[in-house]
């Protein structure tokens, strides 16, 4: 969110640091066979496939989570109430994911260049 950016890119060039190769960081690293890849995510992707609108991405409570999952054709969590706007995030992007990773064109967006990728990389899901 706003004002995040700076304290996100610090974790997260903290974490890359710590991988020290061992998982590769998609693009700037072939994709694997199989296996895991390290991926920056636009989330409100997921959450409009799980028929949010862009402007109201964020779910704060199991209902609104859970029926986002079962739009996605995923099985819905336990339980009920508020749920932070993270938690929710990470829940219906993983969720998503399994779904969507197979589809080629996401990981080979059309704007993507080798240039882009080795120096700039791309957020999954950006448009």
């Amino acid at each position: 969110g706003a004002a995040q950016v700076g304290k996100s890119s610090l974790t997260g060039m903290r974490v890359l640091r710590s991988l020290a190769g061992r998982l590769p960081v998609w693009p700037f690293d072939a994709l694997p066979v199989d296996g895991s890849v390290v991926v920056e995510i636009y989330t409100a992707i997921a959450a409009i496939a799980g028929g949010r609108t862009p402007g109201r991405s964020k779910m704060k409570n199991l209902a609104e989570l859970n029926r986002a999952l079962v739009e996605i054709g995923s099985p819905p969590v336990p339980g009920s109430g508020p749920i932070d706007d993270h938690s929710a995030d990470a829940l219906l992007t993983a969720a998503w994911l399994r779904a969507a990773a197979g589809r080629e064109e996401l990981w080979h967006p059309r704007a993507m260049t080798a240039h882009i990728a080795a120096t700039e990389g791309w957020t999954f899901g950006a448009r």
